[in-house]
């Protein structure tokens, strides 16, 4: 089913999914778990989509009428079982800033993904070092699997391209401060800076071998609701 790079184009209609629907595909993918036949079952949403498949990635992209807002579901598997090894979700909204009006621009980024041995086996100096690591990982896998599927669906690849840039400067301002990784799985988030955002919230959740995130930027990083409850929507008002 999953052999070579294919591309399938629908008509779309007037307006989009909402934030529920969105995010109710992300949450009816479990890691470890769905199938590959789950996840196409799934992203059956075609009046809305483009639907993008590779050796090991299914993903679902659509872009809004007016092309104010973008998004897309990507699931990675295990290339033995056809198992979901990694899931994504991130929903794009440009629209322009306009007073006493919120949200304007802003992203929702969530991923959930399951982590190499070698990387939870690793002898760390400090718990600090260890979250550093696994968000390494998180900022690595997310990279590959959007340019991997990024070449045929340029949504994803911008998308992809927004997230690691992202964490990136997130990274950098960990590695250059340790103390504040431990941060990064208070209930509200952890604020950090951007240049192209102002400003972001990262929430990071790990748990025997699996990784959950939660990004948000933009005015979206701006309340807390929109990052205590994993694998719900990020609803906008």
């Amino acid at each position: 089913m999953m052999t070579g790079c294919s591309v399938v184009n629908f008509i779309k209609p007037a307006g989009a999914p909402s934030y529920e629907q969105i995010y109710a595909v992300y949450n009816a993918i479990h890691v470890k778990k769905s199938t590959s036949a789950d996840v196409l079952s799934a992203m059956g949403r075609p009046e809305y989509e483009t639907l993008s498949q590779s050796k090991t990635i299914i993903a679902s992209a659509g872009k809004g009428k007016e092309g104010f807002k973008t998004w897309f579901n990507m699931v990675t598997f295990d290339e033995n079982e056809l198992i979901a090894k990694r899931k994504y979700v991130f929903i794009s909204d440009e629209k322009p800033k306009q007073l006493f009006a919120e949200p304007w621009e802003g992203v929702d980024f969530d991923c959930k993904m399951a982590l190499p041995k070698d990387v939870l086996e690793q002898p760390y100096a400090n718990e600090s070092a260890k979250r550093i690591a696994i968000l390494k990982e998180v900022v690595k896998e997310t990279r590959k699997d959007t340019q991997d599927i990024g070449a045929d669906n340029k949504i994803i690849a911008t998308g992809g391209m927004i997230v690691g840039q992202a964490l990136d400067n997130l990274v950098a301002q960990l590695e250059e401060s340790p103390t504040l990784a431990g941060k990064l799985s208070e209930q509200n988030g952890f604020e950090f800076e951007l240049t192209t955002y102002d400003k972001g919230r990262i929430i990071m959740d790990s748990s025997d071998d699996t990784v959950k995130v939660a990004l948000r930027l933009g005015s979206f990083s701006k309340k807390a609701k929109y990052i205590i409850n994993f694998e719900k929507p990020a609803k906008a008002e």
